[in-house]
């Protein structure tokens, strides 16, 4: 009975173990680009805008008509042209018909461009009958590298708010931002991995125009 009572209580006590022990998931969504894409697209922005000039007298009020500036990332860009239009000492209009000027804007490029350079023989997939199946052989090589590229390219133009007059163009603004990452022997990795996020004084948020 001792013996037959001990084995009922540890099946007892492992059963409660494994209840107690009980593993927790978490769920993640995924988005159309990565973090690092979504970086890289926004710094590429960032820079496409620096030193943007528009032919009006300071204190000039602008309204930004992004309706033909579409696209995945395009609305990190437009804020940025925002920020550049404030910070160039314009005042950001809500509408047209508060504005002086209406600054029409339109995205040449933003996306991503990768390219990887191999010394050795890359990834190769050969056919190897006549109904065309592959075989996929796989990399060997002595060294490589790959850069994952943001391009950002933005122009438009200016017209009078409450005659369309044309008033000037502003030229297209073309911004890149690249991180390479090594490898050696397929092996040893080395470089930047990923895009970083923006920096700012410690302590500080702000930064006045």
């Amino acid at each position: 009975m001792v013996m037959r009572a001990g084995r009922g209580l540890s099946l007892t006590l492992a059963a409660l173990t494994l209840t107690l022990s009980a593993c927790a998931s978490t769920t993640e969504s995924n988005t159309g680009r990565t973090a690092t894409e979504q970086l890289l697209l926004a710094r590429a922005s960032d820079k496409a805008i620096e030193g943007m000039v528009l032919p009006l007298p300071l204190g000039a009020s602008v309204f930004v008509d992004d309706a033909y500036f579409q696209g995945e990332g395009t609305r990190y860009a437009v804020s940025a042209i925002r920020g550049a239009i404030s910070d160039a000492g314009f005042s950001l209009a809500r509408n047209k018909d508060e504005a002086n000027a209406v600054f029409e804007i339109r995205a040449g490029a933003l996306s991503l461009e990768q390219m990887r350079r191999v010394f050795g023989i890359p990834e190769m997939r050969i056919p190897i009958n006549e109904t065309f199946n592959v075989v996929s052989l796989p990399e060997l090589s002595v060294y490589s590298h790959r850069d994952r590229v943001g391009v950002a390219e933005f122009s438009g133009f200016l017209y009078e708010a409450k005659t369309g007059a044309p008033l000037g163009a502003v030229v297209p603004m073309i911004g890149t931002y690249r991180i390479r990452s090594h490898k050696a022997f397929m092996v040893v990795s080395w470089g930047q991995q990923q895009a970083q996020p923006g920096r700012r004084d410690p302590g500080s948020s702000w930064t006045e125009f």
